[in-house]
């Protein structure tokens, strides 16, 4: 019997029109270092070696639409973030650039967009912690 290969996520690459700026922002709300940067891409993960996020230069780059709608670029993806008081980690989101999304499905988690419109989510795992 042919041997399986073995298959591990190595990380989720966001496209961006500067890579390095996106890059920061992530870097900045997540406390990540840099593990790897060069023209056009840049990668950052936990200091504990688990699976990081990457960013890549996309000069064609469109801001993805969310909530859904018939034209424009949907939103093929998104992040969910564990923070353990949302309305503080919604604040600092926001000083570090992110915006709140006008709607909100869920009382308990906030959607937010990054610099370049991919939206995000913040939620406390295990209840509301709305303040």
């Amino acid at each position: 019997m042919k041997p399986q290969p073995r298959f591990t996520l190595a990380a989720t690459t966001l496209d961006a029109p500067e890579a390095h700026e996106l890059a920061r922002f992530y870097q900045s709300l997540l406390g990540w270092p840099v593990q790897k940067e060069e023209p056009g891409w840049v990668e950052i993960a936990p200091a504990d070696g688990s699976v990081g996020l990457s960013f890549q230069t996309e000069p064609l780059f469109t801001r993805p639409q969310w909530p859904f709608n018939r034209s424009g670029q949907q939103m093929m993806m998104h992040l969910d973030i564990e923070v353990n008081d949302l309305p503080s980690a919604v604040e600092r989101a926001l000083d570090l650039g992110a915006t709140v999304a006008d709607f909100q499905p869920q009382d308990d988690v906030r959607v937010l967009y990054d610099p370049v419109g991919h939206p995000f989510c913040l939620f406390v795992r295990g209840g509301p912690s709305l303040g």
